[in-house]
This record gives structure tokens, C-alpha cells and sequence, in this order.
């Protein structure tokens, strides 16, 4: 199985090859569109600000390249946040509209820490093949100060001060709000199934 990971600048990029690795599968990294429409499964990882996370992707011609993707794709942190339409980051930054819907950031408060970091429990979980054998409840480990507010393409959710989604779905595009590397078991069986269970 061809797994590329899209070259899109996030400092995560490593840890999920790692983490594909513990997991007996390889991975290309790569920003070549061929390379990238050629594999069978495509992860976007990433880690900062849709703003600069875009202006790479643009800068690579990936966006289109992303668009154009019929294989099994994935986005990881900043990566699921890409997906989406917009997001309300450094003032307003349009995505790759892969996903309906917009990011906003989380509002903080006296007593809720932004970002929102640490392990949370999933909650509200949709029967699909990318959460085969995660259950209600069990936790994963998030980093992040923008978030999509729960829809009909949620998967799974989390609660800092309210509801956030943190698995969605559309099509063949999927997104984890968490970091599935750095997730223990949850981690591991989230990205085994996006190897071996979702299909095109």
C-alpha cells in the first residue's frame, strides 16, 4: 500500500511517520502531486496556523492537488482543520473546503484553558469503519486553540467548556482534531483503520 504524507511544513509530520511505522506500514513524504494522487491512502498532518498552513500548500500547487484526491484521505490537527471552508484564524482564512463548515477559536474562560491540551474523552460516537473498535469515552490527546463546532458530518466529539468535533467525516475525507500519534492505543487503532478498514 503507497501511504504519501502531504509535505505541508507541520512539525507533527515526523511522529506520524513514526507512528505509521510502529504500526508496519511506510509512508513517502512528499509535496509531488503525482505522488500524492498515486497512493492509496493520503494523510495531511499538521501543527500551527491555517494561515501559514495554507500559504504552503498554495505555494506547493497542492490545493487543487487535494481537491483531486479519489483515495481514503486524512487530516490530523491542523490538517483537520484545513479541511474545512474557513477558519476563523489570523483573521479569516479560506481552506481547502474539502468539509462543510468553518473553524473558530475556543473561547477561554476563568477556569477553561486555551489552547485545549491534554487527554479528553470522545464522546457522541458514529458507527464508521475509521472508529472499528475505539468506544464512548476512551481518550485521546489534543493540542489546539481552534476547533469545529459539532455537525452532521461529526463523527465523534469532545467537551472543552462545550461540544467540539473531533473526529468528521466526508466522503472519503476524514479528519481527527487529535493527534492520533500521540494518542496511545487510540491513536494506534484510529490510523490502523484508516490503513485497513475505510475503502474508496
Amino acid at each position: 500500500m503507497k501511504v504519501a504524507l502531504v509535505d505541508g511544513g507541520g512539525t507533527n509530520i515526523g511522529s506520524v511517520s513514526y507512528a505509521l511505522e510502529r504500526l508496519g506500514a511506510s509512508s513517502r513524504l512528499t509535496a509531488d502531486p503525482a505522488d500524492i494522487l498515486a497512493a492509496d491512502r493520503v494523510i495531511l498532518p499538521g501543527v500551527g496556523a491555517a494561515g501559514a498552513g495554507m500559504c504552503r500548500l498554495r505555494e506547493l500547487g497542492l490545493v487543487e492537488t487535494l481537491a483531486q484526491v479519489q483515495a481514503p484521505l486524512l487530516g490530523v490537527c491542523l490538517g483537520m482543520q484545513l479541511l474545512f471552508e474557513r477558519s476563523a484564524e489570523d483573521g479569516g482564512v479560506a481552506t481547502l473546503g474539502l468539509v462543510p463548515g468553518e473553524v473558530v477559536g475556543i473561547p477561554g474562560g476563568p477556569d477553561l484553558r486555551v489552547p485545549h491540551m491534554g487527554w479528553n474523552a470522545l464522546t457522541g460516537l458514529v458507527e464508521d469503519p475509521l472508529l472499528a473498535g475505539i468506544e464512548e469515552g476512551d481518550r485521546a490527546y489534543f493540542v489546539h486553540s481552534y476547533a469545529a463546532a459539532p455537525s452532521e458530518h461529526t463523527l465523534a466529539s469532545t467537551v472543552h467548556g462545550q461540544p467540539w468535533t473531533a473526529v468528521v467525516r466526508s466522503g472519503l475525507r476524514w479528519g481527527a482534531q487529535f493527534h492520533p500519534e500521540r494518542s496511545a492505543s487510540v491513536g494506534a487503532r484510529l490510523l490502523r483503520n484508516f490503513l485497513m478498514e475505510v475503502d474508496r
